[in-house]
């Protein structure tokens, strides 16, 4: 049910943004670049140049970093929960794998949405790049993209590589 409504709540805001970008074209081209950028400096504006920074070198620290309520261990919401049993299933080695309990740091909660632009936590990196929320990252399970993208940033290891080891 949250998935939908954030579905839609995400579509209707990047559709009512590409609208205003639209009518600002017709009206006046260098106008459009204007709202565009407006728009990415009120999302950027609240994050100090120090948070930020700290929250670029945490995304970056391991390859595979996910924001969360509680810890891996004890997790505090099932979005978590299923976040870290999903991860736990395509055995993303410890080493490679960092995580933050938001609920600890009032701070790292509320930025951590601001730096991302996404609403919600658990929030997945990997290799520094965005990937998404429980949401996202179920559906990336069940359609097996979450599977390339750990093998192809070299988290888990291929099928083959796991075939020519076990020969």
């Amino acid at each position: 049910m949250f998935g939908n409504v954030l579905k839609t709540s995400v579509r209707c805001s990047r559709s009512i943004q590409s609208n205003l970008t639209q009518q600002a074209q017709l009206l006046r081209p260098s106008l459009s670049k204007t709202l565009v950028s407006s728009q990415q400096v009120a999302w950027r504006r609240f994050l100090s140049d120090d948070v930020r920074a700290k929250i670029h070198q945490a995304v970056h620290e391991k390859p595979v970093v996910l924001f969360m309520k509680g810890t891996p261990d004890m997790p505090q919401c099932g979005f978590s929960r299923a976040a870290i049993q999903v991860l736990s299933m395509w055995q993303v080695p410890p080493e490679k794998m960092k995580t933050y309990d938001v609920l600890a740091d009032n701070e790292l909660r509320n930025s951590i949405k601001e730096y991302s632009e996404w609403p919600t936590i658990p929030q997945l990196y990997v290799n520094g790049e965005f990937v998404g929320g429980c949401d996202i990252l179920l559906s990336m399970h069940q359609n097996g993209e979450l599977e390339t993208l750990l093998e192809n940033n070299d988290i888990i290891p291929k099928d083959s590589e796991t075939v020519e080891a076990s020969s």
